[in-house]
């Protein structure tokens, strides 16, 4: 059961990268309405479930909390990294590919998180279950908007933002299937998620949002992110 409700998940994150495909000629609007999905998933999704999952504090501090802040750190630091890297070997200023395949990695890799999830939770109950896969699969649209996004952004060829787009797609399956032989404790989840949304808060941030408009800083734009986390609210809402 747990596989083939993941298959939604595999359906909704292809949409959501269609989509992405499918706007190319109002890139400001794709970013901005980007921007809004990410920090949506993220202030509203992601860092609650976190908290919930692993609120122990450390030092006076909930440890996801520490764990987001983390994430953000790590995502800049890598990001400066492969720049110095880039203009070590004499390349031009520019966004550099890799940071693009990285943070889709990462995407890949909080989908097959998605995936466990579902799996984890059909196996205390059918109703706990189909919770957890509503709210998945409401969300997976975002998943796959971004993906395509983060990996065309810096610069990709359009084949690996699409071949990027099919992992995220195919990895909650994945995630669902290998529940079978595992279970995954709940704090380590929650640290997961916090150390994650730390990452997606920095690009979405730092690179996305700031991109958006730099040639278009028209209130479209604003209106397409503030949509954005509308529209994850909703999800939210609507999962329960």
């Amino acid at each position: 059961m747990a596989v083939f409700v993941a298959l939604g998940a595999f359906l909704m994150t292809l949409f959501g990268g269609w989509v992405a495909l499918r706007v190319t000629d109002r890139r400001h609007l794709v970013l901005g309405l980007a921007g809004g999905l990410m920090l949506g998933v993220v202030g509203l999704e992601l860092l609650p479930e976190a908290l919930e999952a692993a609120g122990e504090e450390i030092f006076g501090v909930p440890q996801a909390l520490l764990l987001f802040v983390g994430g953000f750190l790590v995502a800049h630091l890598v990001e400066r990294l492969l720049a110095v890297r880039r203009a070590a070997h004499g390349a031009s200023e520019g966004r550099v590919p890799q940071v693009g395949l990285t943070a889709a990695g990462a995407m890949v890799g909080h989908s097959l998180m998605d995936g466990i999830a579902i799996g984890a939770a059909f196996q205390v109950g059918e109703g706990m279950g189909t919770t957890v896969a509503l709210a998945v699969v409401t969300h997976d649209f975002a998943d796959g908007f971004n993906t395509y996004t983060l990996t065309s952004l810096y610069g990709n060829a359009r084949r690996k933002a699409v071949t990027m787009l099919f992992a995220d797609a195919l990895a909650p399956v994945a995630g669902a299937a290998s529940t079978v032989l595992f279970t995954l404790p709940e704090e380590l989840l929650g640290s997961y998620l916090g150390f994650f949304g730390g990452a997606l808060l920095y690009l979405a941030a730092a690179e996305i949002l700031p991109e958006a408009h730099h040639e278009h800083p028209a209130r479209s734009t604003l209106l397409c992110t503030v949509a954005g986390v509308a529209f994850i609210w909703v999800m939210v809402g609507v999962a329960g």
